[in-house]
């Protein structure tokens, strides 16, 4: 395989969700505010499965670090195409693998690819549907800050360590 893929950082980096979350939606950081831009109270979070809610958080996060993959590893892009070629153009491939020799594979490439994912996707989804359920934009701005963080420093883990 020209690109080594260790499987197993898909499983840490979609902990950094989890992580980042338990600090960004703290009473002291941004929970209170988003429990009252959500319309949620402590009484309606009571009885809530919370093991069914973080074991599909979770998922959901393991999808979003495979996604992430394609997104800052550029190489992928390069291995796809000779998967099934010739061997003369799977050794051109690696070789021009061989040029980049890392430069693309580091926390802050990844990092600023994860920003630009968080940024046009993650923004983009949250505030379109934010608008039509007639949130404010402070809503908008907690929940996709919240998002943005955690795909940026998911884009590094993945980028860096895959």
């Amino acid at each position: 395989m020209i690109v080594e893929i260790r499987f197993w950082m898909i499983f840490v980096s979609a902990l950094v969700p989890l992580v980042i979350g338990a600090i960004w939606y703290n009473p002291k950081v941004f929970g209170t505010a988003w429990m009252k831009e959500a319309g949620v109270t402590k009484e309606s979070m009571e009885g809530a499965n919370m093991a069914l809610i973080f074991g599909l958080s979770y998922v959901f996060a393991l999808l979003m670090s495979f996604a992430l993959i394609g997104i800052t590893i550029h190489q992928m892009g390069v291995q796809s195409l000779v998967m099934d070629a010739e061997q003369s153009t799977i050794d051109l491939a690696k070789q021009l693998l061989g040029l980049t020799d890392g430069n693309f594979r580091t926390f802050k490439h990844g990092a600023a690819h994860g920003l630009i994912a968080g940024i046009g996707i993650a923004f983009s989804v949250l505030a379109t549907n934010a608008m039509f359920e007639r949130k404010s934009w402070k809503y908008i701005w907690i929940n996709s800050g919240y998002w943005i963080v955690s795909m940026t420093l998911m884009g590094g883990v993945v980028c860096q360590f895959m």
